[in-house]
């Protein structure tokens, strides 16, 4: 056999030899090319040859796949809906946009692809064998069905095998209620386990770090945690070892889950393996509500659910935003959320605190009364300290009032010191609105000064009367408190107690902005709003408010009424924000008007319902 025997045609023609025959039919009545031998032409042949004809045309080459039915996107039929989306979205996201859920474990749209829990399986048209949905990218004219017998005895196998070995301790997990494999249990398996003989122990108390304890019998191996440490973060800590229903999650030798971004992999966890140490044994989900909100613990801004029950916080949890924080937060902004609970100013007091005998508490109104006659005597003279933890509403009516009424023309910043920043979300500034404080100051002409120059103008006798809107303080509290001290006129409004509460002559309670409406601005510049979560504490009130009744106290006007007036009234001045909609930026805390606040659950969402809607809206 030649090579040529082997070769495949091209459907290109080939010139034929050098006096071969041509196959070329002739016309009728047209002169032969090439005539028989021995035959006469009746017309002579021309000094130069003809030229020849020219070559056949070449041969229709197989017809390839149809066009797409909408250039650019991919079209297929999911469940008998027709599905446009962009080339390589998975199933899971694609039959999500048509009403069908595809369970899954191991899937997460932020981490990379594992495929490895199997529940996600599905039928495809082009796939002999079921295929996992979420490693699956969509094919043009590809039929999708996800609840046929087969897909869900599949579903009902992967159920089975993973509670072969899972100690089914619901009773005393803290993730009942939010968890994947109770929800899927009911909806695709809902059978007694064939398991004959015991299962498999494990560790059950595995401390991984500072804030994470890990359960290894109720671990799935679905790889998030193990994932999510290496691809967001960085920071590989966790790993998979051992063989077969030996295999478990752990750190490795001789280190330990120290990230600052640890708690994240609770979050993650779709069972309750991994859990807060922090929250462990609080609280059952079902007992908490959720209200959108805005962590505190540093300029970034990171949007979260603030998880409360009656007026306790009781946790913190990411909630989605792309711009800021995707669907992560740090640790530490995690654990912040305990100042809105313990050491709160709840009530007024008149007067510094003598020794070591407590202060006598009196209402509200008296203490704004007394405030109003100490500051009225000291109009044009007094110093005023405002707090970037102040939302945006606070601080456009205090500092309206404190140039209005009380005649100041600059102001010093106080607020908390400075601290470490990491690689990723944290930074260095630890309040939520230093940002908002200098555009609403710029706005209302006030300059703003650093705190320095405040402790050296009270040591100096140059201040002798302080308005402060909120206690924090950059340096030294203990030493500040020492210098306030000397001062003649104090007014505090303060929502945590400290060594410089104690210093003021009239204290105020102030709300925590989990106890309020309003907006701060993040370090980009970016105003974002939260939603209130439960009443205030005790006699608190917003700044806003204790700054309205100061207004009116000293003869001036304040006609709002809520945090929603005060930023539409005061914000005219500040030109930033004049493209912002308070009302609709605000995040929806409510399915309809009239139903309470949403239960919490691992994204704010009622347990049944966590997997509705897009999966970059579930907090997840």
């Amino acid at each position: 056999m030649s090579d040529n025997d082997t070769k495949k045609p091209t459907g290109d023609s080939q010139p034929p030899p050098k006096g071969a025959p041509s196959e070329t039919r002739e016309a009728p009545g047209s002169t032969p090319k090439h005539p028989p031998a021995g035959a006469k032409l009746d017309t002579p042949p021309a000094a130069h040859s003809a030229p020849t004809a020219p070559p056949p045309p070449p041969a229709p080459k197989p017809a390839g796949p149809p066009p797409p039915k909408n250039p650019g996107f991919v079209t297929c039929t999911i469940d008998g809906k027709e599905v446009v989306v962009k080339p390589g979205t998975n199933m899971v996201e694609a039959a999500r946009s048509v009403g069908s859920d595809i369970p899954y474990f191991c899937y997460h749209p932020r981490l990379s692809i594992a495929a490895n829990c199997r529940m996600c399986m599905v039928e495809a048209s082009n796939a002999p064998k079921l295929v996992p949905a979420c490693q699956t990218p969509l094919a043009e004219g590809q039929v999708i069905k996800t609840n046929t017998p087969k897909v869900k005895e599949q579903q009902r196998a992967v159920m089975e095998f993973l509670l072969l070995n899972h100690p089914v301790d619901c009773s005393i997990c803290d993730q009942a209620g939010e968890c994947k494999l109770q929800d899927y249990y009911m909806r695709y398996d809902y059978r007694p386990s064939r398991l004959e003989g015991g299962k498999v122990m494990k560790n059950k108390r595995k401390v991984l770090g500072p804030r994470v304890v890990l359960d290894q019998e109720r671990c799935i191996i679905c790889s998030r945690c193990v994932r999510f440490m290496n691809e967001i973060p960085k920071e590989p800590q966790l790993g998979i070892f051992g063989r077969g229903s030996h295999e478990v999650i752990d750190t490795f030798p001789g280190s330990e889950l120290n990230s600052n971004y640890s708690l994240n992999t609770v979050d993650i966890c779709p069972v309750g393996a991994l859990l807060s140490r922090d929250f462990r044994f609080r609280a059952r989900s079902w007992f908490l509500s959720a209200a959108p909100s805005v962590c505190t613990g540093c300029s970034r801004g990171c949007n979260t659910y603030a998880d409360f029950m009656a007026q306790d916080t009781y946790r913190y949890r990411p909630r989605e935003n792309e711009a800021i924080n995707k669907s992560w937060m740090c640790d530490q902004g995690r654990l912040s959320y305990k100042y809105l609970n313990l050491g709160r100013v709840l009530s007024a007091v008149v007067g510094r605190q003598q020794g070591g005998t407590a202060r006598p508490e009196v209402a509200r109104k008296e203490a704004i009364k007394a405030a109003a006659k100490a500051l009225g005597e000291v109009k044009g003279k007094v110093a005023v300290l405002a707090s970037p933890l102040a939302s945006n509403e606070d601080l456009l009516a205090t500092l309206t009032f404190a140039k209005g009424t009380l005649g100041a023309k600059e102001i010093y910043v106080g607020g908390r010191p400075q601290g470490d920043a990491d690689h990723y979300l944290m930074t260095a500034d630890k309040n939520p609105n230093r940002k908002g404080l200098e555009l609403i100051a710029a706005g209302l002409g006030l300059a703003l000064r650093p705190f320095d120059e405040l402790v050296k103008a009270i040591d100096g006798g140059k201040v002798r009367a302080l308005y402060a809107v909120g206690t924090e303080v950059p340096g030294n509290v203990e030493t500040f408190a020492q210098a306030a001290a000397k001062l003649d006129v104090f007014v505090a409004q303060a929502m945590n107690e400290s060594p410089l509460t104690a210093q003021a002559t009239v204290l105020l309670p102030a709300s925590t902005h989990v106890e309020y409406d309003g907006s701060f601005v993040q370090m980009d510049g970016i105003v974002q709003r939260f939603r209130k979560a439960y009443p205030s504490k005790g006699d608190a009130v917003a700044h806003w408010a204790l700054a309205a009744e100061l207004t009116r106290e000293l003869g001036g006007t304040a006609a709002w009424t809520s945090s929603r007036e005060a930023f539409r009234e005061l914000g005219k001045q500040v030109a930033e924000f004049a493209q912002f909609d308070w009302d609709k930026a605000a995040p929806p805390d409510r399915e309809k008007p009239g139903i309470n606040p949403l239960p919490t659950a691992a994204d704010g969402r009622p347990p049944g319902y966590r997997e509705f809607g897009a999966p970059r809206v579930r907090g997840l």
